[in-house]
């Protein structure tokens, strides 16, 4: 089975301000060095007065990870480094941040500049809303009317995302579920239906973005 890790459902910002000094962190979903090089390039472009844009990605999980980060003009080491090394304490993979910084002209020094850099990335994470990429089926179903509430309620229970529902002499509904909770639903279907509904597979997707809350840190 294949390795499941949080991943960014969305792109997200935050600001902080350390001594005058503002601190923009932007992140992103990216599943290739291309899109990431791409995230920060615009980043860059969008905020191309500021004094630094300091880029940090990963892209992939665990052993297969492609990591990159750099101090953008900083002082070596107090940017770029403490930005990765946040997110690859995180538990996050397939992300890209930039933290872009105006200078408020007071300096921070070395120590400074790293606490500055790596709470920008924290308070970004804080907020991000969170993802996974699973193997998912897209199953449809035709029910009767007299169990449409009840059915909805094991569609919840079994974490089903609804995409359509369609309403004539019966009820059809579009559902998605992950491959490993589908079983699982299946059966609770036929035990609700004494045996005489079952969701019929249309499509099997192998990496499926579905959103799965907000990043905790103390998870």
């Amino acid at each position: 089975m294949a390795t499941r890790y949080p991943i960014p459902a969305e792109e997200a910002r935050i600001e902080i301000k350390v001594k005058n000094s503002r601190f923009i962190a932007s992140g992103a979903p990216v599943f290739s060095v291309a899109e990431a090089k791409a995230f920060v390039a615009r980043i860059k472009s969008e905020f191309s007065d500021a004094s630094h844009n300091v880029p940090a990605y990963q892209v992939g999980f665990g052993p297969s990870t492609i990591a990159h980060c750099s101090d953008d003009g900083e002082p070596s080491g107090t940017s770029g480094r403490p930005a990765l090394a946040v997110l690859q304490g995180s538990g996050f993979g397939d992300i890209a941040v930039v933290v872009t910084r105006y200078f408020g002209g007071t300096k921070l020094g070395t120590g400074g500049l790293v606490r500055a850099y790596g709470d920008a990335v924290r308070e970004l994470l804080a907020v991000l809303p969170r993802a996974e990429k699973v193997p998912t089926h897209t199953v449809m179903l035709s029910l009767p009317y007299s169990i449409y509430e009840q059915l909805k309620l094991l569609v919840a229970a079994w974490n089903g995302r609804l995409l359509d529902e369609v309403f004539a002499a019966d009820i059809t509904l579009t559902i998605q579920f992950t491959v490993e909770r589908f079983d699982g639903f299946q059966d609770a279907l036929r035990e609700l239906s004494h045996g005489s509904l079952e969701a019929v597979i249309m499509e099997t997707n192998e990496a499926t973005i579905m959103p799965i809350g907000t990043f905790n840190q103390d998870s």
